[in-house]
């Protein structure tokens, strides 16, 4: 006799809790393998291939594409050959993402379920950029399930995501009322979206136009303005957009910036490549400018502990840089940048952006920086203020290099000239030391043989 096992969302670690269902690799009625990715997910930091634990016959799917879930929510159910005390998954661990404990036998269904016989649980954002990788099988798998469990008594409602329950208990939509458009009815977001729209057209419609008195005519109140697209912030956006959002409340920044002279910087990188070997990027000369000003002002790669009232000095560069991608703003990490020559640097610079664009940076990648380098030069602009990448204490910020007047050795010439800026937190320095180290970066930049001295 075949045996219907459930398979759940599976936690994706990294403080992950939800994910939305990009594109289903199976469909009802499909033979998958044991291990077999079964449906393709995006998360705040990954598009992930989701593998199923099980070997047999699909024969239920739940979520439409489009759909968010949380972590725990069924996926789709699977017919396999021979009953089993309690199946074993396939064990995969995905690097950088870790491995989900065991869960405890289901020995009943719980009382605490939803109108549709689905476990309530909460969904919350999460925040971090992309990657393209592959999500493990549970360690240990949920037990067997024949059926759906019964709906409480106000009857069945087809919905299976939690968060499409909440929009509508948050907005006041009766779910009962609703004519689902998946399959089998299934009440999906767009449904209540929809609903939401024709409620408020159908109030706008209904509302009378205001008179100042009967006696005096006026005009009717002019119409509303029809709202605007409406773009979801999640993925990459959403996750750019909470970090960004908990470093302007956390963070006391400031900005600092001055001109720089870059001339002879652009020289000596012309140099060095004309030698042979391999060549050297101006990211990467930037790079070890930056780890040297950071050895003698190391309040800069730090972090503050709030919860101890502690500033934590670092004792190693991990250095990131701002990538634009197609699906975003990630921050590519450097390991031990300190530790790496141009030529180092310039490589892992190429190989991570390279990842980045391709979409397959892992989360290792992505996370653990200690200080920012952001180049936005690349985009034509002179000076930014940026946003410190949470929880990071410093940015520096890199214009672009282009010809300007310059008084050079007392006398006007054009030169190479860039705008450097230097947006810190002023928990862990005054504006003394923040000005000390953007005046170092800026004299190395000027005058490239200050940094020989250092070394």
């Amino acid at each position: 006799m075949a045996q219907v096992l459930e398979f759940k969302l599976p936690d994706l670690g990294e403080g992950l809790t939800e994910a939305e269902i990009v594109r289903w690799l199976v469909k009802v009625g499909d033979v998958v393998a044991v291990d077999q990715p079964v449906v393709e997910v995006e998360t705040a930091k990954a598009m992930v291939e989701v593998p199923c634990p099980y070997g047999g016959v699909v024969t239920a799917r739940f979520g439409e594409e489009g759909t968010e879930l949380p972590v725990g929510a069924p996926l789709l159910t699977v017919a396999v050959g021979a009953p089993a005390a309690e199946p074993e998954g396939s064990g995969n661990v995905l690097v950088g993402y870790g491995t989900q404990a065991p869960a405890a036998r289901r020995r009943r269904v719980r009382a605490n379920t939803a109108a549709d016989g689905q476990p309530r649980r909460p969904g919350t954002a999460a925040a971090a950029p992309h990657a393209r990788v592959t999500a493990p099988a549970p360690a240990s798998p949920p037990e067997p399930v024949s059926t759906p469990a019964p709906a409480p008594a106000e009857g069945p409602v087809p919905v299976i995501s939690p968060l499409v329950r909440k929009l509508a208990r948050d907005n006041g939509v009766d779910l009962r009322q609703l004519a689902g458009s998946g399959p089998d009815g299934l009440i999906l977001r767009a449904d209540v979206e929809n609903a939401l729209r024709t409620a408020g057209e159908r109030t706008r419609a209904t509302r009378e136009p205001v008179v100042a008195a009967p006696a005096v005519r006026t005009p009717a109140a002019a119409p509303r303005a029809e709202a605007g697209v409406r773009i979801p912030l999640k993925g990459v956006r959403g996750a750019v957009a909470d970090k960004l959002s908990r470093s302007r409340r956390e963070i006391p920044d400031a900005t600092c910036w001055v001109d720089a002279d870059a001339t002879e910087l652009m020289r000596a990188r012309t140099a060095m490549n004309a030698a042979g070997g391999s060549k050297i990027s101006l990211l990467a000369l930037l790079a070890r400018i930056c780890t040297a000003a950071l050895a003698r002002f190391p309040e800069l790669n730090s972090f503050v502990d709030t919860e101890a009232r502690e500033v934590v000095r670092l004792d190693h560069v991990h250095l990131g840089f701002a990538a634009q991608t197609e699906r975003g703003l990630v921050v590519p990490v450097v390991r031990d940048a300190h530790a790496r020559d141009a030529e180092s640097l310039t490589a892992e610079f190429a190989r991570l952006t390279e990842a980045a664009r391709a979409g397959t940076l892992t989360p290792g990648e992505l996370t653990g920086g200690t200080f920012t380098l952001n180049n936005y030069g690349v985009f034509g602009v002179d000076g930014s203020t940026p946003i410190i990448n949470h929880p990071e204490a410093a940015m520096l910020g890199v214009g672009r290099i282009v010809p300007k007047p310059w008084v050079h050795e007392g006398e006007l010439a054009v030169r190479q000239v860039v705008q450097l800026s230097l947006t810190f937190d002023h928990r862990v320095c005054d504006g003394g030391t923040a000005g000390g180290f953007l005046r170092y970066v800026a004299d190395c930049v000027e005058q490239p043989a200050v940094l020989l001295r250092t070394l």
